[in-house]
């Protein structure tokens, strides 16, 4: 099991440079993991998507139905104390700390493209 952010999420399921990595890492290791944010973050994604023009709304729905179906029952709750601790000593937004927090409770490594959330956590933090 691996926890992923919204971003790797995204390149999963929209086409752009780093998709071909995200398929990959879902091969490699298909067993994702989230923090119950990924979604707010992830539909933030698709409406930036829907607004620029790249998306309709329709297909935003598609893919966010989509991806809820691939994350159901991988989503976790995660100790508020613990983000806020990691976000002061790492000093990274709490958001990005929640996927780390998940991480580090459930044993795991989480994978990003975040270059802060990289260098303030790098025994948890890998590169996609």
């Amino acid at each position: 099991m691996i926890v992923v952010d919204a971003n790797i999420l995204a390149y999963l399921y929209l086409p752009g440079e780093n998709t071909t990595r995200a398929e990959a890492l879902m091969q490699d290791d298909p067993d994702w993991a989230a923090p119950v944010l990924w979604r707010s973050e992830f539909r933030n994604i698709l409406t930036d998507g829907v607004r620029r023009g790249g998306l309709t709304l329709g297909q935003a729905c598609r893919i966010q139905s989509g991806a809820e179906s691939l994350m159901g029952g991988r989503e976790y709750h995660v100790d508020s104390m613990q983000v806020l601790t990691l976000a002061y000593e790492g000093k990274c937004t709490a958001y990005d700390c929640e996927y780390v927090a998940l991480a580090t409770t459930l044993g795991t490594r989480v994978v990003t493209c975040d270059k802060q959330v990289l260098r303030a956590f790098p025994g948890v933090a890998v590169a996609l």
